[in-house]
């Protein structure tokens, strides 16, 4: 039998040989937090190891992520698919041990962390999806929903803003179910932290509304297990326990500095470590019994039969709600999901209504709602302006975040890793660049979060500069794995919300403030929509000129035509509501809309000109905006700014020679 300091010794073990290894890494953290995981993970934790998916699991993360080998290690001596070569390829090229934890690459990771703070924001949502499930699910004489949501955070991911913004709003919410460890060891890559974080995390924590367990022994066990024990048991407040630790634990020269905090600690000091910890096992042996002590498999098991056996009951008692319960935690959308939002759709194409397409989004969600009860959506402080909030939204289908944008993203984030609602966000556009990193997050891990973006130009107008985004576009269309939809009417708005519900990837969807037209599609053309790109109005014979076009300036696109088209110069308009979506299809459907010798191509949106080139090449033409925008009302900007039917034509007319001598 081993005991509590054998068992962490085996983290500490572990988490300096890797880095050793490698060369690289923090070893700091996972030393200082030994002592902490063996107790969490060892006697608190609802986890089985042999189903890292299992519906009713406690969720863990570990905000800050360089501390990575805390969590390997923890998953390797538990008994997870992390073997002893998978530590000893820490940091490797394709290894599951990448040098922050990658969600979906290594089994027990419930998110990707390394970006300090949002690892913390992340789990808030995973505390939200827990507490809305229960309130859905949950019966009498059952409660099949019923976990806690466990986040290690250091002084860095304190001093990271949206901290602030996600540790106020679950206090407000009253997120009992999360437990945050706060890793006090007051230790970060520049030195000692009192120069420039002085404050009294507890006192801060307190006036969120959070219950705080201070001064904790981070490394006396029993106080460890007393204090976590505490913070399991619900007083209606979620919980930081603030655990004091020292960075580097058993390093006689490093310890406590801010020298073992990023870099491995060097031959002669994991030497005098082993000597220090007494562990006299060679690199990455574990000795069997501390192993048999570690291993959680049978006690995960045995959690999850005896779940299993109440869930088998519930199903009698409930089958509905059981067979509900199971499809959403699946990740499924429910036989039929948009058969409402295509109907819609093809109900505005028959009976055209000019709006915003702010306005036409709303409409759609209503329509998406009716076949997905597992909505869920809001907006930081703007749910009247982004439309976020649909006719016959319940209180628990929409919340309110506040001036959160960055949190709000994060927190939705981890809603939807939990797993059982689909949530989607809203704000205005320019102010993504708020949550900018949590969006990046999103498409890193490739899960299917939705972002409403509106007032998406300078069309917004009066406000200026500050609120018309001119680069944001560009910015999210060059952010790998997602899929940025900017449609020009109510009918491409609801094929955009189908779209980005049925992704396996995260969609930002940008709307307009300003009334838009419809457009007349035949049944070909309508069809045509989902893939991203498509000849909206074509002209007689051969084009002349390609005229590309999003959002609000796809009618400036057609008023161009239209006039071009009378000057003898045929002109196609291109719709391309997603750049992303229409690069994906085949190459003979790109060539049927952009055929590759029609080099005479305008596109126009009113945004940075940039990424257009792609599509026009350098021997085309783009307007659009390359400076900041100002204040006068929309339609004046956007004239002022150049974005204009006349503008178009004119650029056509220079690529084709057409009224030349």
């Amino acid at each position: 039998m081993s005991s509590r300091i054998e068992r962490a010794n085996a983290i500490r073990a572990l988490s300096m040989d890797a880095v050793q290894a490698a060369s690289s890494g923090h070893p700091g953290a996972p030393m200082g937090l030994a002592d902490v995981g063996e107790v969490l993970w060892r006697d608190l934790l609802k986890h089985n190891p042999n189903d890292p998916a299992w519906a009713d699991r406690d969720r863990f993360v570990l905000s800050n992520g360089h501390g990575s080998m805390l969590l390997y290690s923890l998953l390797h001596l538990t008994g997870y698919d992390v073997s002893i070569n998978d530590i000893k390829r820490f940091r490797q090229l394709h290894s599951k041990t990448a040098g922050h934890p990658e969600y979906g690459e290594c089994p027990g990771v419930e998110t990707t962390t390394g970006p300090l703070g949002q690892g913390l924001a992340t789990a808030v949502g995973m505390a939200m999806a827990e507490r809305k499930l229960a309130e859905t699910f949950n019966q009498e004489g059952f409660e099949i929903v019923d976990h806690r949501t466990w986040v290690i955070a250091g002084d860095g991911c304190l001093m990271e803003g949206i901290s602030h913004e996600a540790a106020s709003l679950a206090g407000t919410l009253g997120l009992s179910k999360l437990i945050c460890i706060y890793d006090d060891n007051g230790i970060s890559i520049d030195g000692q932290v009192d120069a420039w974080f002085s404050e009294d995390v507890p006192a801060r924590f307190e006036a969120y509304g959070w219950r705080v367990v201070r001064n904790v022994d981070g490394h006396d066990a029993e106080e460890v297990l007393q204090a976590l024990s505490t913070a399991a048991k619900d007083d209606g407040r979620p919980t930081l326990v603030c655990c004091r630790t020292t960075i580097g634990f058993g390093s006689p020269n490093k310890a406590g500095t801010a020298g073992v905090h990023g870099a491995a600690l060097g031959d002669d000091e994991v030497a005098l470590v082993r000597q220090q910890l007494n562990w006299g096992y060679e690199p990455f042996e574990v000795p069997q019994h501390i192993r048999t002590d570690w291993d959680m498999r049978a006690r995960g098991a045995q959690l999850q039969q005896d779940w299993q056996q109440q869930f088998t009951a519930y199903e009698a008692a409930h089958p509905q709600l059981a067979a509900e319960f199971v499809r959403r935690m699946r990740g499924e959308l429910p036989d039929g999901w948009d058969d409402n939002i295509l109907a819609f759709a093809r109900a505005e194409q028959d009976n055209p209504q000019a709006a915003a397409t702010r306005k036409s989004s709303q409409a759609a969600l209503a329509a998406v709602a009716a076949g997905v009860p597992e909505l869920f959506g809001g907006s930081a402080d703007l749910t009247g302006s982004n439309n976020t909030r649909w006719a016959g939204a319940s209180e628990t289908q929409h919340m309110s975040y506040g001036v959160r944008e960055f949190g709000m993203t994060a927190i939705s984030n981890g809603i939807l890793l939990h797993g059982g609602i689909r949530p989607f966000t809203g704000t205005f556009l320019v102010f993504m660049e708020y949550a900018r990193n949590a969006v990046r997050l999103a498409a890193l891990m490739q899960i299917p979060n939705i972002f409403v973006y509106t007032h998406d130009s300078v069309a917004v107008g009066e406000d200026g500069p500050t609120h018309q985004p001119v680069e944001q576009l560009t910015n999210l269309r060059t952010t790998p794995g997602l899929e940025t939809w900017r449609p020009c009417d109510t009918v491409e708005s609801a094929i955009a919300w189908q779209q980005a519900l049925a992704s396996d990837a995260p969609s930002a969807l940008i709307f307009t403030r300003q009334t838009t037209q419809p457009q007349p599609r035949d049944e070909t053309v309508f069809n045509n929509i989902e893939k991203g790109a498509y000849v909206l109005q074509d002209c007689a014979g051969t084009a002349d000129v390609l005229l590309i076009a999003t959002g609000s300036e796809v009618e400036v696109a057609v008023a161009a035509a239209e006039t071009l088209n009378a000057e003898g110069v045929g002109a196609r308009v291109v719709s391309m509501p997603c750049a992303e979506r229409f690069l994906a299809q085949d190459a003979a459907y790109q060539e049927s809309v952009l055929p590759a010798a029609q080099r005479c191509r305008v596109a126009v949106e009113a945004a940075h000109p940039d990424y257009w080139y792609r599509f026009v090449g350098l021997d085309g033409a783009v307007v659009g905006i390359d400076r900041y925008g100002l204040s006068a009302p929309g339609a004046q900007a956007m004239s002022e700014l150049g974005i204009t039917a006349d503008a178009v034509a004119a650029a056509a007319r220079d690529l084709t020679g057409a009224g030349t001598s």
